[in-house]
């Protein structure tokens, strides 16, 4: 069967995501020490745990590192549609990537509107629940999301092991659980060679924290498999365009620093005491404690971040 005739973006992120130069291989040693640093440090966490348990996700890590008031606040989040069409999206670009045929763009983002509606949680509770306007404004904006996916990303051949929402954790059992879940991966290691890619898929402007996001899925993959990824990147769709980053020590070092940084933060806060530095970014726009607080004026705010996926 004859290869697809790719777009120009598609063969733009294609020439970014492939391989090239010799092989990626960590040494044994690097990661035994990486685990090891990361055991030694939770277990003194542990002790200042008490009964309490944490559980670690990029979103606890990019909260407590942005502003911690805004962090220790109460979660007043509310779903839209803007903040949905990522959710509604990626479901929908799951079932592309295991569909048999050639579906639109509409067929998968109803697919998994459906698929989604079902689903006893929040979210799921939410979509039934949707009135028929809100319904098709989230329907838009996910078609749109899934059709700049399929334009400006080239197809995946199966044999590349493509996983969506593909969930880690370390360690299996503790009181302090790193958990990372992403978005799309392609490849799967070879040996020690390195040979997965980690993506994760934005919609909006680039943000800093969106790189570290990707480095703590790279750290809890080295954590739970020994193998470190070769690659990172974050795609955002309205531009057609990845940032893509190599793994190195340095980066899993880098994340394993901030990780620890941003536990030992949760633990001063909330069980300690410590009193919380405010520190003003665009996270305010969204920040239950923006009326009373005066740092507020000094973040900036954007709306095109409420829809970021």
């Amino acid at each position: 069967m004859p290869s697809p005739t790719l777009t120009p973006a598609q063969e733009r992120t294609l020439a970014l995501l492939r391989r090239s130069g010799e092989p990626s291989v960590f040494s044994e040693q690097f990661v035994a020490e990486l685990r090891e640093e990361a055991t030694q440090a939770m277990a003194g966490f542990h002790d200042r745990l008490g009964n309490d348990t944490l559980f670690i996700t990029k979103n606890t890590l990019g909260s407590v590192h942005g502003c911690e008031a805004q962090h220790l606040a109460p979660d007043e989040f509310e779903w839209t549609p803007a903040r949905a069409k990522g959710q509604v999206a990626h479901k929908a670009i799951q079932q592309l990537l295991n569909w048999r045929g050639e579906p639109t763009a509409g067929e998968l983002v109803d697919d998994a509107l459906a698929r989604l509606g079902d689903e006893e949680r929040e979210f799921g509770r939410w979509v039934a629940a949707l009135k028929p306007g809100d319904e098709a404004d989230l329907r838009g904006r996910a078609i749109e999301h899934v059709t700049k996916f399929t334009e400006t990303f080239p197809p995946l051949d199966r044999r590349s092991n493509p996983l969506t929402e593909s969930a880690a954790q370390w360690p299996v059992d503790a009181p302090i659980l790193l958990r990372a879940r992403v978005d799309l991966v392609i490849g799967r290691p070879q040996g020690r060679e390195s040979r997965k890619l980690i993506i994760d898929l934005k919609s909006g402007r680039v943000s800093p924290r969106h790189r570290e996001d990707l480095r703590f899925y790279a750290l809890v993959e080295t954590l739970v498999r020994d193998v470190p990824p070769r690659k990172l990147a974050t795609f955002y769709l309205d531009s057609a365009q990845p940032i893509v980053e190599d793994v190195t020590e340095g980066v899993l070092r880098s994340a394993l620093r901030r990780t620890l940084d941003g536990v030992n933060a949760i633990i001063e806060l909330s069980i300690e005491g410590r009193f919380p530095v405010k520190r003003p970014g665009v996270h305010c726009r969204w920040c239950p404690l923006r009326a009373d607080c005066p740092e507020a004026a000094l973040g900036r705010a954007d709306e095109s971040d409420e829809g970021d996926g």
